[in-house]
């Protein structure tokens, strides 16, 4: 009976604490649940309205490709840019190489801008990053200087990058163009320290090497 008495007092007791604390703290508690709801009803909404984005940006790539066939490539032009600054990974590539491809902007200082944004702005996964780095810099070579070709391409060659050989044979090429023999002799015979790569890399390298040792 005692025993009875004693556990009813200390669930009394606890009871009584566990009041206590809430009468205390009630409004800490209904803060905290308050901000707890917000959140997650912020999160939520965060993630409807990223859908909700996503579907918006595949129907406007979907229109521009649609303008395209109909040869209105102002207003494909108009709409694929934006995609392109609309920072959504998969369609804003898509977006600028369809604007590449379909020769839509002549301006070579809009496309580097183009370039250089898409690389900052989105997140790629490594090899997908590297062809955008070396597209780029296949473009700028036609007529950006040396110095900026090599900043541009160091990121695929100092790396174990699969872009690796294709960065070294356009620079091989790039210094070849410019008869600048020493330095593209210096490009191509990296290619031939490489290993497990495409035997077309060798062929195109030693193919070079050769007819700058005949000159």
């Amino acid at each position: 009976m005692d025993e009875i008495i004693v556990q009813s007092e200390v669930q009394l007791t606890k009871k009584e604490k566990i009041l206590k604390f809430y009468n205390k703290n009630k409004i800490s508690i209904f803060s905290l649940l308050s901000l707890v709801l917000v959140i997650v009803i912020a999160v939520i909404f965060y993630i409807e309205s990223q859908e909700k984005k996503k579907k918006i940006i595949a129907q406007n790539y979907v229109s521009a490709k649609i303008y395209l066939e109909k040869n209105d490539k102002i207003k494909a032009k108009n709409i694929l840019k934006k995609i392109v600054y609309s920072d959504s990974s998969i369609y804003s590539s898509l977006s600028f190489y369809l604007l590449l491809n379909e020769n839509l902007i002549d301006s070579k200082s809009e496309k580097s801008e183009l370039f250089t944004y898409i690389l900052k702005n989105n997140n790629f996964n490594n090899e997908i990053k590297d062809l955008i780095i070396f597209k780029k810099a296949l473009f700028e070579s036609n007529f950006i200087n040396e110095s900026d070709l090599l900043i541009s391409l160091n990121p695929l060659i100092n790396e174990d990058s699969i872009w690796k050989p294709h960065a070294l044979l356009l620079l091989g090429d790039y210094f070849y163009s410019k008869n600048e023999f020493n330095k593209a002799r210096e490009f191509y015979s990296k290619i031939l320290l490489l290993k497990n790569i495409n035997n077309e890399f060798y062929k195109q390298s030693k193919s070079q090497l050769t007819l700058m040792a005949n000159d």
